[in-house]
């Protein structure tokens, strides 16, 4: 064993997942040099918290096995200084800059202002973690802080796997905004049904891992049977060979490429039709008055499920009712009707963890008007919950 490293706690019960030393050292050390095409002369900057797997692998054993000059920094952008990441890659000639889209959109409401004052030209590789990108955030990224020249390494992992799974190798696999593309060498996944049978191309189904890999993890500490249900009796053995359940929802285009629509728990079922949030939250944040948005359920005695959308304006916009009408009607032009919110609620920020994850599950639980359960230690800022509260 090397270390427990508790999981985010965004489904309200951490889970203990355990690593070992030999297979996720290996892992964390190949998956970084392959997927940042990593030279001695870089200066790496990975913006996780340390105490998130993304920190744990490429921030400490990651770039430590493989020599890399890793560049740490604790904190965030303040309103006193809100270009204070650019100040820092203009300051030590960041090469490989690794951060999480929640992050990007945030600097997106900032403003291109900030980032346009200081001198970007040392970036030669930008990286995304944490979530699925959308495509208008992943243009953003590659059009301001990549001027255009930089490929975006779009990472598809988990605390479980250790390391990454899915993602381009710059230079040698073309991207798509959007897509976390294809699997790395040795890593057979794919996308299937409940019953473990391959979904045809384009089609939405469940992402599973076909056979072992040396990051993944051993087990959930002190609990193998929750580790036996939750990651491998999910979906039942083909040919006697068990999958490797990963928990999200996820689609193969034409060319092999994976695209991520996240949580297979977070998906709403209206009227009998079955949405994912990210979807919907990924037609919400391409209108230009909306700098984030996460789409959660509530129950609904005709629909059995309600579409409830919490929205983060840019700074230039104000929130209205006109506005809300406004976004309706523009998730109903970008999906269709049954996808139309049923209520909008206007937030200056959003619930999520220290490692830049939304935790939908609190905002299930304000939604359908009900008490905050489960763990809340991973919040990074508990004085957000207040605020929807008083607006909810």
């Amino acid at each position: 064993m090397l270390f427990i490293l508790y999981t985010s706690g965004t489904t309200g019960k951490p889970k203990g997942v355990v690593h070992s030393t030999g297979g996720y050292n290996l892992y964390s050390h190949i998956t970084l040099k392959w997927a940042f095409d990593l030279k001695d002369t870089d200066v790496y900057w990975c913006t996780a918290d340390i105490g998130w797997i993304t920190g744990h692998s490429y921030i400490v054993y990651g770039p430590l096995s493989n020599g890399a000059t890793s560049l740490m920094y604790e904190g965030a952008p303040r309103p006193t200084n809100p270009g204070c990441l650019w100040d820092i890659i203009e300051k030590y000639g960041v090469n490989i800059f690794y951060t999480a889209p929640t992050a990007i959109r945030a600097f997106i409401k900032m403003g291109e202002h900030l980032p346009k004052a200081r001198n970007l030209s040392s970036l030669r590789l930008l990286g995304t973690v944490g979530e699925p990108i959308n495509p208008e955030a992943w243009m953003w990224y590659y059009r301001v802080i990549g001027q255009s020249r930089c490929p975006i390494v779009d990472t598809w992992w988990q605390t479980e796997t250790g390391g990454f799974m899915i993602a381009p190798l710059p230079g040698a696999i073309p991207t798509k905004p959007g897509s976390a593309t294809r699997p790395l060498p040795g890593i057979l996944a794919d996308i299937v049904d409940l019953e473990g049978n391959a979904v045809e191309a384009n089609n939405g189904g469940y992402l599973v891992v076909k056979y072992p890999w040396p990051g993944m993890m051993r087990t959930v500490y002190g609990n193998p049977d929750r580790f036996r249900r939750t990651y491998w009796e999910h979906i039942p053995p083909k040919d006697g060979k068990y999958l490797y359940f990963a928990g999200d929802g996820a689609r193969k285009d034409d060319d092999g490429y994976f695209w991520v629509m996240g949580r297979v728990d977070d998906v709403i079922n209206v009227a009998g039709h079955r949405l994912g949030t990210m979807e919907i939250e990924s037609a919400l944040v391409s209108h230009e008055s909306v700098a984030e948005a996460a789409v959660v359920g509530r129950p609904d005695q005709l629909k059995g499920e309600d579409i409830v959308a919490f929205v983060t304006l840019e700074d230039k916009y104000e929130a209205s009712d006109e506005l809300k009408e406004q976004l309706k009607r523009h998730v109903v032009q970008e999906i269709g009707a049954i996808a139309r919110p049923g209520e909008i609620l206007f937030s200056e920020s959003l619930p999520k963890t220290r490692s830049g994850k939304i935790m939908r599950r609190l905002l299930r639980n304000l939604a359908s008007g009900q008490e905050i359960a489960g763990d809340t230690s991973t919040l990074e800022d508990r004085t957000v919950l207040d605020k929807l509260r008083e607006g909810a």
